[in-house]
């Protein structure tokens, strides 16, 4: 996963197989080859058709399928090249099924975001409404900093275009974000919906291991795009973060920073019980990360 490009957004083209290639193929017949194996994630905006030969060698090679609008602001649906192991799920469903496992992983995380301590003896409730207060605060200081007009974060998904620059270039810069958060969590073999700070949504953990690095990477980019005041800001993010996530080597730190908060929890990963027999026929071994499925 780290050495992988982190994402490409493709618009008006079918996706197809080719001679075993995985191919765009545009309105005038050109194909432009795309290197599936070695992308994070494919973000599909409006006007994109995919084969099933295509959603097959995606799935094949560990490749994330997004579906999303149009300047990737909205997210649709996504595939799923790996999925949760089930090791790794017990594990993860342990640490946020217990109350005192869910609050020290809670607490770590707040370390490595905020770079201190949390208070001591509070609930992960009060610790989510003091991390709410230190991120609006941190918009602020970042509106300042850059010389953007900053009111709050507010957008309505239904209205997009109503919504000011540093709205549309933070939601824009988080979806990209949150993009290749998800394929990481999915190789490693995690479950996307199981989270710890966030709860009850499809990808809540994969906010909570987002919310990591958000503030050091993708939202002082958005606002310092913001105060450019561009034509086109949703394009101009995307590019930022593509630049972003290859110089500052992203994907090669999420995978290792979920297994940290994990460990926080200070239980080990459930084993087999003792009176369970091995599969009669073995599952193959693959060559990619724990999540990622293998042909039989």
């Amino acid at each position: 996963m780290k050495d992988r490009v982190s994402m490409i957004f493709v618009q008006y083209g079918q996706i197809d197989v080719l001679d075993g290639a995985f191919v765009v193929i545009d309105k005038t017949g050109v194909r432009t080859h795309i290197p599936v194996g070695s992308v994070a994630c494919l973000m599909l905006e409006p006007g994109t058709r995919v084969s099933h030969a295509a959603v097959h060698l995606a799935s094949t090679v560990g490749t994330l399928l997004v579906w999303v609008g149009e300047s990737g602001v909205r997210l649709y649906a996504s595939g799923q090249p790996g999925g949760a192991r089930a090791d790794r799920l017990l594990y993860q469903a342990k640490l946020a099924l217990d109350d005192e496992l869910r609050l020290k992983v809670v607490r770590k995380m707040y370390a490595l975001r905020f770079q201190e301590e949390p208070p001591a003896r509070r609930s992960v409730e009060q610790l989510r409404g003091i991390e709410g207060a230190r991120v609006r605060e941190t918009y602020k200081l970042l509106a300042r900093q850059y010389g953007v007009s900053w009111r709050a974060r507010d957008y309505d998904q239904q209205a997009w275009d109503a919504a000011d620059i540093p709205n549309r270039c933070l939601s824009a810069a988080t979806s990209c974000l949150y993009g290749i958060t998800e394929a990481a969590v999915l190789a490693a073999g995690y479950a996307p919906a199981v989270g710890f700070i966030h709860t009850g949504k499809p990808l809540s953990f994969v906010y909570d291991v987002a919310d990591l690095f958000k503030f050091d990477t993708v939202v002082p980019l958005a606002f310092k795009i913001a105060a450019q005041a561009p034509e086109f800001p949703e394009r101009m993010v995307r590019l930022g973060c593509r630049d972003l996530f290859r110089s500052s080597k992203l994907l090669g730190k999420i995978i290792p920073t979920i297994e940290e908060v994990l460990a926080a929890g200070g239980v080990a990963p459930p084993e087999a019980p003792v009176e369970s027999v091995p599969p009669a026929i073995p599952n193959p071994t693959g060559l990619g990360e724990a999540g990622h499925r293998v042909q039989g």
